[in-house]
């Protein structure tokens, strides 16, 4: 009699300078290329990376010129702006002009024109200034934005890869990518799906604590990777719209919600803010969320802190 075996199995493929993961009971036909398509599709749309993706399109057009976009982007656009407003204004899609200022990004370490340091937006300055057309499929922009997605891109195309599998008869599967994670049902063992949630330690890769879920999302946010050195002092990746700065809010944050989108934007928002202002936003809008404190061996910034 052969053994039925509760151990998953795993997909993978690259992805957004990562790699996409899928893990689920049994193998099904053409699962693979279709949750790689799916990840391909998202990221041809709103990859900074990409010159020709539809986001740069939008980026490179002059203000006021019609530029028509896919409709899955005017969606995540739409998406953006509404959460933006729901997070206060600090989960703002129009940072990438101060973030490859800093020399994040498609930047990479390059100059940091001073203008752009240093200057705060206005709570609703990118939803007055960016116009959607959803029926006529396009979009304009009324100032000199410069749109970045990177901080709900990579939960949209977790997204995507659930509906994509949800589509092809799949009820059971945990999908990842880059540190966000959703999953849907629960492992072939009948147990949730364990997720390890990494201590934000730029020095080392540890476990901090194990999170089981099932039919929910998730996502970690933090600087303790992705940062670049001024001198003496670490400079991580996430902007505080604000102030128009560098976020000197907390080492990590950990989100859950009901699309990885969602979890990935408010774990961008609150890891702006020192905790007890986190917490408290967290509280009036009903999201789930933890905090972790930096190791004090380590330095002070940090990256997408989640892994399976």
């Amino acid at each position: 009699m052969s053994k039925i075996s509760t151990d998953p199995v795993t997909l993978s493929g690259p992805a957004m300078g990562s790699r996409w993961t899928a893990r689920l009971a049994d193998p099904v036909p053409g699962l693979a290329p279709a949750l790689a398509a799916a990840v391909e599709r998202i990221e041809a749309q709103a990859s900074l990376w990409r010159r020709e993706s539809d986001l740069n399109r939008l980026n490179a057009a002059p203000c006021g010129e019609w530029v028509a976009l896919p409709p899955e982007l005017l969606d995540l656009l739409a998406l953006s702006l509404d959460l933006g407003a729901e997070t206060e204004g600090l989960f703002d899609i129009a940072m990438g002009g101060l973030t490859a200022a800093w020399g994040f990004g498609a930047a990479q370490g390059q100059t940091r024109p001073e203008a752009m340091i240093g200057q705060p937006r206005a709570a609703q300055a990118t939803a007055e200034a960016l116009e959607l057309d959803p029926a006529a499929g396009r979009a304009r922009k009324h100032a000199a934005l410069s749109l970045t997605l990177d901080g709900i891109a990579k939960g949209h195309a977790v997204d995507a890869m659930a509906e994509t599998a949800r589509a092809m008869d799949v009820g059971n599967a945990l999908f990842g990518l880059d540190g966000e994670l959703r999953a849907l049902g629960q492992r072939p063992d009948g147990r949730p799906w364990g997720i390890a949630v990494e201590t934000p330690d730029p020095t080392r890769r540890a476990a901090n604590a194990l999170i089981e879920i099932g039919d929910t999302a998730l996502a970690s946010s933090g600087d303790y990777r992705h940062f670049v050195m001024l001198g003496d002092a670490r400079i991580g990746h996430t902007m505080n719209p604000r102030t128009g700065l560098p976020a000197q809010g907390v080492p990590a944050v950990t989100v859950l919600a009901e699309t990885c989108a969602r979890a990935d934007a408010w774990a961008t928002a609150l890891m702006i803010l020192p905790p007890e202002a986190g917490r408290a936003m967290a509280t009036r809008h009903g999201i789930a969320a933890n905090w972790l404190p930096m190791p004090e061996v380590a330095a002070s910034s940090m990256d997408n802190g989640m892994r399976q």
